[in-house]
């Protein structure tokens, strides 16, 4: 490569990303509004998902499969499917709302009635027969 060709290419990259910042910009700069201290996704337009069915597949499916069983590869994700340590409700709110080793909290995400919903769904379904099911006011307490 000759040096006016080594010079060009310089010019071009320098060109193109001053270009990309440019249209990139823009978008970094809008506003996007205060902050306030209600979940994120509990109240924001692009959460259609309602039921823990839903709730789950967002959130959960993920990492835990489609019929609950976990996976284990790039990391361990843990069955939920017959899982007796779900029979106490505390139980399962506390990991939904606080996370645990590898998985991430998702409190500050979901409303009350959402972790409900999720906690609810799992520990009625996936082999799992707990049918006393866990209150919005249950996952107020937790979260005091």
């Amino acid at each position: 490569m000759t040096r006016e060709n080594a010079s060009r290419r310089i010019a071009l990259a320098a060109a193109m990303s001053a270009t990309f910042f440019g249209f990139s910009f823009p978008a970094c700069a809008q506003n996007i509004g205060t902050q306030t201290s209600q979940p994120a996704t509990s109240t924001g337009p692009g959460l259609l998902e309602k039921s823990g069915e839903q709730l789950f597949a967002r959130f959960c499916r993920g990492c835990h499969m489609s019929d609950g069983k976990g996976a284990t590869g790039a990391g361990t994700y843990p069955s939920l499917a017959g899982n007796s340590n779900l029979e106490a409700g505390g139980y399962a709110i506390s990991i939904v709302v606080n996370g645990q080793r590898g998985m991430p909290p998702f409190g500050a995400m979901l409303s009350d009635d959402q972790v409900a919903a999720i906690v609810n769904y799992v520990r009625m379904h996936f082999n799992n027969g707990y049918q006393d099911a866990v209150t919005v006011e249950d996952v107020r307490a937790l979260r005091r």
